[in-house]
């Protein structure tokens, strides 16, 4: 359904502002960001940090000035987290959430900018900006010694990675709950949010609805090589089209995310929706639900592209 060489035939880019209906950062936008800055930074100096938007702090011990005057050793991911290291012994944790983006400029924020939450400032005039768009303030970062990030609170929570090697997934989705719902749980499998979650499960022919305990050994095979294909095809479309600076909003290579109503790739069938509050789960009713439109069974406070709210018998977690 997607050619293995991971070129994709369509893009979608949402503005970042708008944040309910935007594209929240999962494992290829966070990778990505990390491959790309990583180099223009590393062995940098930093000159002074400060942070604009007190609430983006978790943590004042150690303070964010620990980080002074030292070089910045790298830039790596875990799930969805950034881990910005430090040659001054400690790491800086960010998590983006919904709608936060790190991006390197050449020169300091204005004072005007009220997007900044957090701002690096390098020995080189250039500043590595944390910046969140939307009302919703929830990107977060916080400084941890390098040597204790792996036992932080929130990277043990973690579940594996679901890239480059992710395990197994029959024995770790064995469970009641629905696919759409187990994939996007960071303490199962990490990485993986609103957007991918549907695409893989598209590319796996996979009903988002489908229990886990339920899936066939042949399922759950195929289930981790769309995983795979799905993720590294992101990840190299971004290094082929994507440079310095990193635009706000990224050019997502979706088939079926965000699709509704629109033509399958595949089939021609008409992408369906179901509606959550904040977000939308997109499938294709041939492909991946025997032809039904309205198995939604089992979810909470969502629709269907009809309109029609079904009867609920469990709730689907939030995918951050």
């Amino acid at each position: 359904m997607v050619p293995s060489d991971g070129r994709v035939s369509r893009c979608v880019a949402f503005p970042a502002a708008a944040e309910d209906n935007c594209l929240v950062p999962e494992l290829p936008e966070i990778e990505i960001t990390a491959h790309l800055i990583e180099p223009a930074v590393t062995g940098q100096v930093v000159g002074s940090v400060a942070a604009p938007g007190l609430n983006t702090i978790k943590t004042f011990r150690p303070p964010l000035q620990v980080l002074e005057r030292h070089e910045l050793t790298g830039i790596r991911r875990r799930g969805k987290l950034l881990i910005v290291d430090s040659g001054s012994g400690f790491s800086l944790l960010i998590h983006l959430m919904s709608a936060g983006r790190l991006q390197l400029f050449e020169a300091p924020a204005s004072a005007t900018d009220r997007t900044s939450r957090l701002l690096i400032r390098l020995d080189s005039g250039q500043e590595l900006r944390l910046r969140e768009f939307g009302t919703r303030q929830r990107a977060w970062a916080k400084v941890a010694g390098t040597g204790e990030v792996e036992v932080d609170d929130y990277l043990t929570g973690l579940g594996p990675e679901a890239w480059p090697d992710p395990p197994e997934l029959g024995p770790l989705l064995d469970s009641p709950r629905p696919l759409y719902t187990a994939l996007r749980d960071q303490t199962v499998i990490a990485g993986i949010g609103r957007a991918w979650v549907d695409e893989i499960l598209w590319t796996a022919r996979l009903s988002p609805f489908k229990r886990g305990e339920d899936l066939s050994a042949a399922e759950a095979d195929s289930l981790r090589a769309a995983t795979v294909e799905r993720l590294d095809g992101a990840i190299h479309h971004y290094e082929r089209v994507l440079g310095l600076p990193l635009p706000h909003k990224l050019p997502w290579p979706l088939q079926v995310h965000h699709r509704e109503g629109e033509a399958c790739p595949s089939c021609g069938t008409t992408i369906e929706a179901v509606h959550y509050r904040d977000y939308v789960m997109c499938y294709c009713p041939a492909e991946q639900t025997g032809g039904s439109r309205s198995r939604t069974a089992g979810f909470r406070g969502c629709s269907s592209s009809s309109g029609a709210v079904p009867e609920a018998r469990a709730e689907p977690r939030p995918g951050h």
